[in-house]
């Protein structure tokens, strides 16, 4: 049974930063890719950042350079640093698994995790 457990979210100050952590299991983790999506009250589930499973990172234009998506094969883990947060960053975030060579394997999504940014 595959489940990705999201961690790390919470309630913070314009400019402060939060790590996301995603924690995934019943996988075979380096063969996959992982992403960051999320979606704030009312609008469509976006892409946030994505990482293959050769280390290629791509971000969403309005996080370039403030947040950085990382993994660790070794704990089945993958990150979501994100610095000089601002309001419109407020959703909730879900970690996702795509296998990296097999286009019709289903994508795996975690519970999501709620981050707000607010004075």
């Amino acid at each position: 049974q595959v489940q990705l457990v999201e961690s790390g979210g919470g309630l913070v100050q314009p400019g402060g930063s939060l790590r996301l952590s995603c924690a995934a299991s019943g996988i075979i983790f380096s063969r996959y890719n992982m992403g960051w999506y999320r979606q704030a009250p009312g609008k469509q589930r976006e892409l946030v950042a994505t990482i293959t499973s050769g280390g290629r990172t791509n971000y969403q234009d309005s996080v370039q350079g403030r947040f950085i998506i990382s993994r660790d094969n070794a704990k089945n883990t993958v990150y979501l640093q994100m610095n000089t947060l601002k309001p419109e960053d407020t959703a909730v975030y879900y970690c996702n698994a795509h296998h990296a060579v097999i286009a019709t394997s289903p994508h795996y999504w975690g519970q999501g995790t709620q981050v707000t940014v607010s004075s």
